[in-house]
């Protein structure tokens, strides 16, 4: 019986991603209902942070150092990698984030090793011939299960659709080394950008106030602005705000967008159609302002308030000051 190997993005400062603390949370909980072993595999050019943080998740974690990864692209140098230690070692499956990195890693594991993959899993459990993969389609209007008919392959762990929970105890660290190198060629960074003045990213808000088309232009946002920082929360949009230009695309939320999880959702002026559904159901309470009745998100939201966004802000608004004041 083989193990369940999950390969772990390096976050910023060389810790772990969140994306996968929240995957080898969900592999720990399916190794230890199938009786596998789980390990964590982290490749980097100073892999000790990260594999410390992966650590308090899974039992074991091979630490792999690689200068190449900090100026070439992650995907492309840890693929290699992870094909090269299937040559020793054969995990039962084998799992990362469904981020930008992830999915890139995936595709190229899988065509150095023949494995299929299964995309953007919701939850996993194991079948007969392996992990029996939940995923979303048409937007979220369907849940399909699906497996690899060779019983073996890569899973992507969409974002948020598990709580990433440290284990009881600290797992060991093991250096691991290869006598083959890497074989897919080195994709070289000319140019990293990051968004100036970015808060943390939004996908680990814990409140989000969220702005769509009701807005009604970019001045619009003001009160969602001015509400998120009363909150103590971040920015997000429809994509009818983003595709309208009133909000930066990184601030996006739904099937086309990010996927989040926070304690409280607030909505002002979002319709909810299935496809910004898809990225904020699971939020822990979800506030809607509509002057519209009828619109989709009246139908989940766990309250709804009916009437101008901008008349129900300002008094919200006005309320906060007032107990922070």
């Amino acid at each position: 019986m083989g193990a369940l190997w999950v390969v772990a993005e390096p976050g910023t400062g060389g810790g772990l991603a969140r994306i996968s603390a929240e995957a080898a949370t969900l592999v720990r909980e399916l190794a230890a209902s199938t009786g596998r072993g789980a390990i964590g595999v982290v490749i980097a050019p100073d892999p000790a942070p990260a594999a410390a943080d992966l650590a308090t998740y899974l039992p074991v974690v091979w630490a792999i150092t690689e200068p190449a990864a900090k100026d070439h692209a992650w995907s492309a140098v840890a693929a290699g990698h992870v094909a090269n230690l299937m040559a020793d070692d054969v995990p039962d499956a084998i799992f990362v984030g469904a981020g930008a990195d992830g999915r890139d890693l995936a595709g190229a594991v899988s065509a150095l090793t023949g494995l299929g993959v299964l995309v953007n899993a919701t939850s996993v459990a194991w079948g007969e011939n392996g992990p029996a993969v939940e995923m979303s389609i048409f937007g979220g209007k369907l849940l399909t299960t699906s497996g690899f008919t060779g019983g073996r392959g890569i899973v992507t762990i969409r974002p948020n659709v598990t709580t990433a929970v440290e284990a009881g105890a600290v797992g060991r660290v093991e250096a691991r080394s290869e006598a083959v190198p890497a074989r897919l060629p080195a994709v070289r960074v000319l140019e990293r950008i990051s968004e100036a003045g970015a808060a943390a990213p939004i996908e680990e808000a814990r409140i989000i106030v969220s702005g769509g088309r009701g807005v009604g232009g970019p001045e619009g946002f003001a009160i969602v602005e001015q509400l998120a920082d009363a909150l103590g929360g971040a920015v997000g949009a429809s994509r009818a705000a983003v595709d309208s230009g009133w909000i930066p695309y990184s601030q996006q939320i739904g099937q086309t967008g990010k996927i989040v999880k926070p304690e409280l959702y607030l909505a002002l002026g979002i319709s909810g159609a299935i496809q910004h559904k898809v990225g904020m159901r699971t939020s822990g309470a979800i506030v809607a302002i509509n002057r519209d009745t009828d619109a989709p998100i009246a139908e989940f939201a766990d309250l709804f308030v009916a009437g101008d966004l901008f008349e129900v802000g300002a008094a919200l608004l006005e309320r906060l000051r007032a107990r922070t004041g």
